[in-house]
């Protein structure tokens, strides 16, 4: 068989087959990788076209086109601890106790009429004739086995209504029912509706209700924890001078019991964001840090809201004297947030230079610092890249400065494509994310090919065109399938070529059969 050929034969699969041939398969462009801290994914190295004379033999059917790899790969390399974390609920909301009746269940109970009208007045959000109805039913039928609810549902009726004389006497019925029900089914909701009818009465001045609220959120670690939760809610939003106080004491208790309650109590303290709110978290985050890791990891998070150097000291002592890696992770990502601080600047810039911390680390840093222009964005970090030695910083700084983007970080990433001082695989990594910036490239690509030597550092050349997608990309690769002498690489400019929907191209790829 003669070169020409064996040259045309990736054509006729590309025409004849409408695709890659099967054993393309086996090594496709990898798919993205699941998003882990700062890991940069290996840049993609484009699939070689097929034997053809295997292919033919075996008979190329017809295969689905190779997917393009996305534009931007950004949100795919974010670290892992940047997410806000989710916001407690507020523990008064009325999804906290229950707001519907239940249908009947007790047949033939002489209060079942009394009990059905008053549900259906309810759900019709009539609710003083609801009142009327459940009291009416303990009155008339004292031993109905709905007595012992009744007072729950006629006291939430009441606290519909929400006048102050509604919002006490439904308070009454609660503790009324406490008091002769105490094994009621609606017992732990009327719980926490008592804690929201107090803490209305309070905003309402009433010191009475008032003192109760804060008795329940002082209240032992055995007591219901969502009971007390509500409380602090309540007298957080009543009585700043009261709650801080009672929510210092809860977190300074150390035992299992309360660890829930603590990790909700940070969100809490996080909503005031004044002196003492701050001092909270910095105890808890690093000068007396709580045991439980969601707690001090909460504490850091919520610290990079406040702008004082106070918190910046202790978010870099966390850095530097913190055995815990993930604490350490919201530590870069807290001094990151800080915008405008020059200091947490130099902090950040001062971490990603360090060589006696794990490397995971400083990459966080270097991803940072690519997406804060305040922080220098690819301009510092071009400065950086030389005094990186770890081959896999580098790769971080090269994806970094890629991110950052702008004119000068393109000439930066191509400059490392020339300079065959660099590793093969960061030239590679270098010219993807070159690519991947955009803007006018396909010209320097075309220039920079002829001065290439290394074949694999053409094919990813190659490869990169491709994915431009454009006018001038096409162009590209029909000069590199007309020109090139090395047969693997016009293959491969022919296999991107297929994977185009340029009408030019199946007119191109006959005039290169026919010779």
């Amino acid at each position: 068989m003669d070169r020409k050929t064996w040259m045309t034969m990736p054509l006729l699969v590309v025409l004849v087959g409408g695709g890659p041939a099967p054993d393309l398969v086996a090594q496709p462009v990898p798919a993205a990788p699941v998003p882990y801290v700062a890991q940069v994914p290996d840049v993609p190295t484009p699939p070689r076209p097929p034997s053809a004379m295997l292919s033919l033999a075996q008979g190329a059917a017809p295969m689905a086109p190779m997917p393009q790899l996305p534009r931007s790969l950004a949100g795919m390399l974010a670290p892992r601890m940047a997410p806000m974390p989710p916001l407690a609920p507020m523990a008064w909301a009325d999804d906290s106790f229950r707001s519907e009746a239940p249908e009947g269940w007790l047949q033939e109970d002489p209060g079942g009429q009394l009990y059905a009208a008053g549900r259906e007045a309810l759900n019709r959000r009539r609710y003083e004739e609801a009142g009327r109805h459940f009291a009416a039913l303990r009155q008339e039928h004292p031993r109905s086995g709905y007595v012992a609810d009744s007072y729950y549902w006629q006291a939430f009726a009441l606290f519909r209504r929400g006048g102050g004389e509604e919002l006490r006497r439904a308070a009454e019925l609660l503790s009324v029912q406490a008091e002769r029900h105490a094994d009621a089914g609606t017992r732990r909701d009327a719980d926490a509706l008592r804690v929201r009818i107090e803490a209305q009465l309070a905003q309402r001045g009433d010191p009475r209700a008032a003192q109760a609220i804060a008795q329940q959120a002082a209240g032992p670690c055995d007591e219901g924890q969502e009971v007390r939760l509500a409380a602090l809610s309540a007298l957080l939003n009543m009585n700043e001078d009261q709650a801080v106080p009672i929510l210092q004491e809860l977190l300074r208790s150390r035992d299992e019991c309360s660890v829930e309650l603590r990790r909700r109590a940070v969100f809490l303290v996080a909503q005031k964001m004044d002196a003492a709110s701050v001092d909270i978290l910095l105890d808890l985050a690093h000068r007396n840090p709580d045991p439980d890791p969601e707690v001090r990891e909460q504490a850091v998070f919520w610290l990079h809201q406040v702008q004082t150097p106070e918190a910046l000291d202790a978010l870099e002592s966390i850095l530097m004297e913190s055995e815990d890696r993930e604490l350490q992770e919201q530590a870069i990502f807290a001094i990151s947030q800080r915008s405008g601080d020059r200091r947490a600047v130099e902090a950040l810039r001062g971490y990603a230079r360090r060589t006696d911390i794990p490397s995971d680390l400083r990459a966080d840093a270097i991803f940072w610092i690519s997406q804060n222009p305040a922080a220098g964005g690819a301009d510092y970090l071009i400065e950086l890249y030389p005094q990186l030695e770890d081959p896999e910083l580098r790769e971080r700084a090269i994806f970094g400065i890629a991110q950052a983007g702008g004119d000068r970080a393109q000439d930066w990433l191509l400059e490392r494509v020339r300079d065959d001082r660099e590793p093969v695989e960061a030239r590679k990594n270098a010219l993807f994310w070159a690519g991947q910036i955009g803007g006018d490239i396909i010209e320097q690509l075309q220039g920079l090919y002829g001065t290439l030597e290394d074949r694999e550092m053409k094919e990813q050349l190659i490869f990169v065109a491709s994915q431009d997608g454009g006018r001038a990309s096409v162009d590209f690769l029909m000069e590199v399938a007309r020109e090139e002498e090395d047969g693997e690489l016009r293959e491969n400019a022919i296999f991107w070529l297929g994977q185009t929907d340029d009408p030019r191209v199946p007119e191109f790829l006959l005039s290169l059969v026919r010779g």
